[in-house]
């Protein structure tokens, strides 16, 4: 069943603008012209078929791809800060997690290890995502505690990418297909806990192919079809449109 959009509430906060962002890799011009808003505690999901530039928007605004122009900004209570460009580990000290595409756990260390050395209070001094509220999250993943990267299943990994990311107390989320590739019941157990994130106020932008999943545990979404916003509004709203959204992704 899916959630009930939030509304565009005036008194809501604005998290992240990306205003007018272009973004090449050499001659291709991938991103043409995006700009979306983001508010705090609210769920965006983006949509689109493979090589819309979904990746390549979340990229740019982590700082791993330098956007050709446009901008983007982080809203901080009543000021804003120009990221654009602005190197990762800078935009994780703002308090954004990322758990990319291909999870990015590190092999040689135990479960243990690569949650412990992501972990820190959040901008506002707060831990509410300790070491036990994670493994309270993903019972698995205290089971394998002395476990090394390497040797988790490919669900196990994406549970710690997670894990991992939400160690470092975040305002907002940033998921890359968390589910490729996974077995039905590991999937579902992510969108279990994408769920649960949600309903903690922490803001979450998701990509996943399963659009009907991404619409289910979002507010409000974007189609991107070649590197162009061409629809954008509650989630709800493109969800009650399935024929808008078989052209645009193809299914």
């Amino acid at each position: 069943m899916l959630k009930k959009a939030m509304p565009d509430r005036p008194d809501m906060p604005d998290m992240l603008h990306i205003d007018n962002l272009h973004t090449h890799y050499g001659d291709s011009h991938i991103l043409r012209g995006v700009t979306l808003k983001l508010k705090a505690g609210t769920s965006m999901g983006l949509l689109g078929r493979n090589g819309m530039g979904k990746t390549t928007l979340i990229r740019s605004v982590m700082g791993y791809v330098r956007p050709t122009s446009g901008q983007v900004s982080w809203h901080d209570h009543k000021s804003a800060t120009d990221v654009t460009g602005v190197a990762p580990e800078r935009i994780a000290r703002l308090g954004i997690g990322y758990v990319p595409e291909g999870r990015g756990i590190f092999p040689n260390l135990s479960v243990r290890e690569n949650l412990v050395m992501s972990a820190r209070a959040g901008v506002n001094g707060a831990r509410d995502w300790t070491l036990e509220r994670v493994l309270a999250t993903f019972p698995r993943l205290s089971e394998r505690l002395n476990f090394g990267g390497q040797q988790l299943s490919g669900g196990e990994q994406q549970m710690l990418s997670i894990g991992r990311a939400l160690m470092t107390n975040p305002r907002l989320l940033i998921l890359d297909e968390a589910t490729e590739g996974l077995a039905p019941l590991i999937v579902a157990e992510i969108w279990r806990v994408v769920g649960a994130i949600r309903a903690t106020g922490i803001s979450t932008l998701i990509v996943d192919r399963n659009y009907r999943a991404v619409l289910a545990h979002t507010d409000v979404a974007a189609v991107l079809e070649k590197g162009v916003v061409v629809k954008s509004g509650a989630s709800a709203e493109l969800a009650s449109d399935p024929a808008a959204l078989a052209g645009w992704l193809g299914v």
